[in-house]
């Protein structure tokens, strides 16, 4: 990628409401060079130690979050870049900007920060430069690698980075661990931060003073995915997932690295608020999206995991037409946009996971016509979803995407749900010789398949929804093509995990793998009994409150449609609940326990407000101060019954009205594995919403 000019950068941004470029008073000294953020909240100080070695630190109101820790990098071909270094830093600028998301948890998003760039270059021998560039928000910071062009260095292979995060404190960590045979899909732990093994990011943790951190990356662009080890103590190094070859990243200069990223703030509503992946991102590239719409979907999909139908061919085969057009009738009914239908193409009898050899992905099972299909939909105002399971095999898949996006396209398919099924290391992609090579989910080798797949796709009009996917670091503000994804456990491990997901896991998920956002999660299950022991660990009203506090701008209706048929009540918030939001506020949340959000609809005057706890029951409140003063709604709640519980009672849920005001404060009281939506209607002075 070019390296462009700070103030070009700025001004191409999209949106932008206020911007300035303005010298920040920086502190520096001969091996030394500190800038703070623009409230004066964090300060980053980049240094050299008496070797040479660059290092970096991090304080926040005048403690110390990051103490000094390593950068440079380990070359297979070369000496390291890790000592011997000069620093030398150029004043930090300021920059201001408010963007629009075409969709998103919020419509506008403010990027604040400070930047400033540090020059490492080697003082004899080679003479190699790198820089690191900072950016620094009151809430966090990123910084990234930048390779310029320069003599004596036109390739790096880097076999890995020495960057640390060398934690000041240690406290309690929120962790899913690292290179383990079923990708991301592992529970999280929760322990000492001194007690973290190998972990994927996001990573949170929380300090025995109280505050919170997320260490993560953004904007992750033909280079290989980051994990964090273990090396001491609290302190953790990025180590890159493995490549084709001893090098993980293979790079022509010049380049820039990912964004390491450093989310930090006193609070857990603090992270969750925060825009700094998003903003680490560059602007918009594919302009006009709006044929995407965000939509509520149901599909068939839920019934092959509880075995009633099946992907592949045959009696149980769930990809019929007769199926299809059964799901597309009853969105058109009950008002949502799409259907999802999965196993339509050839492909899926025999060994097709881990596989994917036999997939076609333009023709069609002989019992499902997808050109009657999709005219059924079009003449009822719903859009089919595609899919395109690979059984992780891009290098079967890569040939027939052009056929296969333009198949879609023609059809008025405009949003496509990808599928990487495979152990981890067993994707597949063509070699440097050409030839099948395996390798990792978040190699270097998959991001540029991923991307590969997201710009083809946007050519054809056609969104990205991946799953067993490489990790979300925020490139859905680059190409709004990429709406969901999954990269984590599902609600499918309640239909068959042994053990399926604890009444835990969706609180952990908000403070960990939903900080790199959105998650296509699959919620609104009401039949609690599955093939997994114990079945779903929720209440229903979970369920309904999973719609607010997971977001995603294609949700899911996931459960059968009998399901939904027979229980109108509870369905309705399923019906009514939006997927677009104009704002977002968290109004309680604790690591991993509980949390609270409220979102207002975008385009509209109405809130939905979703509460949801772990095992514990708990007893809440939440002040209705986001509502517009001087205005009265109608408050339809849907909570769990006096006798609610996930081990039982699952489906015990009192439906009732009543009217509020933003003065007003509510009491949720959360059943263990329970869960409050409320969604609040004006119905006094400008009412807009419904």
């Amino acid at each position: 990628m070019q390296r462009r000019s700070f103030l070009s950068l700025t001004a191409a941004a999209a949106g932008v409401s206020a911007l300035s470029a303005l010298p920040v008073r920086a502190q520096t000294a001969p091996n030394a060079a500190r800038a703070a953020s623009p409230g004066g909240v964090l300060t980053v100080e980049a240094t050299t130690d008496n070797d040479g070695r660059p290092m970096y630190s991090v304080h926040r109101q005048g403690r110390t979050v990051v103490e000094a820790s390593k950068l440079g990098f380990l070359l297979t071909d070369a000496p390291a870049l890790e000592r011997g270094l000069r620093l030398t830093a150029t004043q930090p600028v300021a920059f201001d900007e408010t963007w629009e998301q075409p969709w998103g948890e919020r419509r506008l998003i403010r990027n604040h920060y400070n930047e400033f760039r540090v020059t490492y270059a080697e003082t004899g021998g080679l003479a190699r430069r790198f820089d690191v560039v900072f950016r620094l928000y009151d809430d966090g910071l990123g910084f990234r690698y930048e390779f310029p062009e320069q003599p004596g260095l036109t390739t790096a292979r880097i076999g890995s980075e020495l960057t640390e995060f060398n934690l000041a404190e240690n406290g309690e960590a929120l962790w899913c661990p690292a290179w383990e045979w079923n990708r991301e899909e592992y529970l999280y732990n929760r322990t000492p931060i001194d007690a973290v093994a190998n972990a994927q990011t996001p990573m949170t943790v929380k300090s025995r003073s109280g505050l919170h951190v997320s260490i993560h990356e953004a904007a992750c662009v033909d280079y290989a995915g980051m994990n964090l080890r273990r090396s001491e103590g609290t302190k953790f190094r990025a180590q890159l997932t493995p490549g084709l070859t001893n090098a993980a990243v293979v790079r022509t200069l010049p380049f820039n690295t990912p964004w390491r990223t450093l989310q930090i703030a006193d609070t857990g509503a603090g992270l969750i608020e925060s825009g700094l992946i998003l903003n680490l991102n560059e602007p918009n590239k594919l302009g006009d999206v709006s044929w995407f719409k965000p939509m509520k979907y149901v599909g068939v999909w839920w019934e092959m995991h509880l075995e009633l139908k099946s992907w592949n061919s045959g009696p149980k085969h769930g990809a019929t037409t007769e199926n299809a057009i059964k799901h597309i009738d009853f969105a058109a009914k009950h008002g949502f946009g799409g259907v999802l239908v999965e196993g339509w193409n050839k492909g899926w009898d025999g060994q097709w996971f881990a596989n994917g050899s036999d997939f076609s992905f333009t023709e069609a099972y002989p019992d499902f016509d997808i050109e009657a299909v999709c005219a059924h939909a079009r003449s009822k105002g719903v859009q089919l979803i595609g899919h395109h399971e690979t059984g992780g095999n891009a290098f079967v898949y890569e040939p027939q995407l052009e056929a296969a996006m333009a198949l879609y396209e023609r059809l008025g398919v405009h949003s496509v749900k990808t599928g990487y099924v495979a152990d981890a290391g067993g994707a597949r992609v063509a070699g440097p010789d050409g030839k099948v090579a395996m390798t990792w989910h978040e190699s270097q080798a998959m991001a540029q398949h991923h991307m590969k797949v997201v710009e083809v796709a946007a050519r054809h009009k056609v969104a990205v929804n991946a799953h067993e996917p490489f990790k979300d670091t925020g490139l859905r503000r680059t190409y709004p093509n990429i709406i969901s994804r999954e990269g984590q456990r599902g609600m499918e491990y309640s239909a068959w995990g042994n053990p399926g997901n604890p009444p835990e896991h969706e609180s952990n998920l908000v403070f960990t793998r939903l900080l790199a956002g959105p998650m296509d999660y699959t919620p609104g299950i009401f039949g609690m009994e599955t093939r997994s022991p114990g079945g779903v660990q929720t209440t229903w009203a979970k369920q309904l409150a999973l719609y607010v506090v997971i977001y995603s701008p294609i949700q899911m209706a996931a459960d059968l449609l009998v399901n939904y048929e027979t229980n109108p009540g509870p369905f309705q918030f399923i019906k009514d609940v939006p997927v677009d939001w104009e704002e977002t506020r968290v109004l309680a949340a604790e690591l991993g326990d509980h949390v609270v959000i409220a979102r207002k609809e975008r385009g509209g005057d109405v809130w939905a407000l979703g509460a949801i706890t772990d095992e514990h029951p708990r007893v809440l409140t939440a002040a209705l101060s986001f509502l517009d003063p001087g205005r009265t709604y109608r408050a339809e709640i849907y909570r769990d019954g006096p006798d609610a519980d996930y081990r039982g009672k699952r489906e015990s849920i009192v439906i009732e009205q009543k009217t509020v005001t933003s003065a007003d404060v509510l009491t949720l009281a959360l059943a263990p594995g329970g869960g409050q939506a409320i969604r609040f209607v004006p119905t006094g002075r400008g009412r807009r919403g419904q």
